[in-house]
């Protein structure tokens, strides 16, 4: 099934923002799931207008890089979203994942809604709780704001470019990892 069959059916999606890094990379992971029927690279939390991939990286207008994606819920759950998020980044780590540094790779849930919003204080809860990682989850929940779509050059990018040092050594493993934890969510 794909977007156009949805809307002609009139199911009704939901759209997710999260911010884990490298928007490749969390890019690459939710292509992958079951019920997701888009996943667009783009920059939110900011405050500069129609920023460029160049205005972001230099870290200084405040956007996070992000994917907006929209899903299915009769087919993937919101919940399982998140666990996918926590558990495919590190979110203990303040404006840092792996080498790449700066408030643009800072982990943060952008809550496009009420429900949205208490299912991610939610799982943070539970996941303090329990103790899953070894140092504070560090990891923002906000208010969507503006989405800016990144530049065409990003989409798809682990797709275009698997062969690349960056997919190869960041990416590649990322997704084997993922897909042999949530081998029950990934889309035949």
């Amino acid at each position: 099934m794909d977007l156009c069959y949805d809307v002609l059916m009139n199911k009704q999606l939901q759209t997710a923002v999260f911010a884990g890094g490298c928007f490749w990379c969390t890019e690459a992971v939710f292509l992958k799931l079951r019920g997701v029927k888009s996943v667009v690279p783009g920059y939110t939390g900011g405050q500069t207008q129609n920023p460029t991939y160049e205005q972001v990286s230099s870290g200084t207008t405040g956007h996070a890089e992000v994917i907006k994606f929209e899903f299915d819920p009769e087919q993937i759950s919101y919940r399982d979203l998140l666990e996918v998020f926590f558990a495919t980044h590190d979110p203990t780590t303040l404006n840092q994942q792996g080498n790449d540094i700066g408030t643009q790779y800072r982990s943060v849930i952008f809550y496009a809604n009420e429900s949205q919003k208490q299912q991610a204080e939610k799982i943070v809860s539970e996941l303090t709780e329990q103790k899953a990682f070894a140092n504070p989850i560090v990891t923002a929940i906000e208010p969507l704001g503006q989405f800016y779509e990144a530049e065409d050059y990003h989409k798809n990018y682990y797709e275009r470019n698997s062969g690349a040092p960056y997919c190869q050594v960041v990416i590649a493993p990322k997704l084997a990892k993922f897909k042999q934890k949530f081998a029950s969510l990934i889309a035949e």
